[in-house]
């Protein structure tokens, strides 16, 4: 008689609850931010202007550093051209790379050519983390990436649009530290029965249990291009090639995958 070995389904809807209890408190966090700053636009009969919004989108960041324990690693709003002009109302933290003269509890101001003449200037309005929330009217995740404008290191932009009435004035953002998220998920993911891979809309490594597979790396999987792509996706996990499974994580915008470790099958 052959005696078949039990398979042990992998815990995805753990992992995926460990991950949203990463993202998801961002996410809530900034859409307070951008409630605050619509009603504050939305104001009767004024004129919103830079030296009224930043200390109140100050005061509402320095929040975020004391709650964050060194996640967040900067913070603020960024004005649509039309409203404020070229104008970031954006903070780093003392525990920020770029931030080296700064206390662990200080912040500082992000200083900026908001100058379109300037040869140096750049706009932001062409980057992932303004285009993509502009264009979808939702909540996005942009990296990992290294930050060379704000951070120096590996980096996550959670960004969601802020409007007046219909009129799109602008995004809040949070910059999370890559290597924080990694001591803070990667214990919670961490199998002896598989690779656990946390993945970007794009397919980009976010962190991983696999030690084989870069932060920031392309994963290569026969149907993840199929999944990433799928205008209605589903919560349930989804069988992959090689016994890898794939799912998102709620309204995260991020994917789990699971399954054997360094597998680099072409899509």
């Amino acid at each position: 008689m052959t005696i078949i070995p039990e398979q042990k389904t992998p815990p995805t809807n753990a992992w995926v609850a460990s991950i949203a209890a990463v993202f998801d408190p961002v996410f809530a966090r900034l859409e307070q931010w951008a409630n605050l700053v619509e009603r504050y636009a939305a104001r009767p009969g004024s004129v919103a202007e830079r030296a009224e919004l930043d200390p109140l989108v100050e005061r509402l960041v320095i929040r975020a550093f004391a709650d964050s324990d060194g996640t967040v690693i900067g913070a603020g709003f960024v004005s649509a051209p039309h409203f404020l002009g070229w104008h970031l109302a954006w903070w780093l933290g003392g525990q920020n790379a770029a931030s080296p003269r700064l206390p662990a509890d200080g912040i500082r101001h992000l200083e900026t050519l908001e100058d379109p003449l300037d040869e140096n200037f750049r706009d932001y309005t062409a980057l992932e983390w303004w285009r993509v929330p502009a264009q979808t009217g939702r909540r996005h995740i942009t990296g990992p990436y290294v930050d060379y404008l704000c951070t120096d290191e590996y980096t996550l932009t959670l960004t969601l649009p802020v409007y007046r009435g219909v009129e799109l004035i602008g995004v809040v953002g949070i910059d999370l530290s890559v290597d924080e998220i990694e001591r803070d998920l990667v214990p919670l993911l961490s199998t002896d029965a598989v690779a656990v891979t946390v993945i970007n809309a794009s397919g980009r490594v976010v962190v991983s249990t696999d030690t084989h597979l870069a932060t920031g790396a392309l994963l290569r999987l026969p149907g993840l291009t199929r999944l990433l792509a799928d205008p209605a996706p589903t919560d349930a996990a989804v069988g992959l090639h090689g016994a890898h499974t794939f799912q998102w994580c709620g309204r995260t915008g991020l994917a789990v995958v699971a399954g054997p470790a360094a597998d680099r099958a072409p899509d």
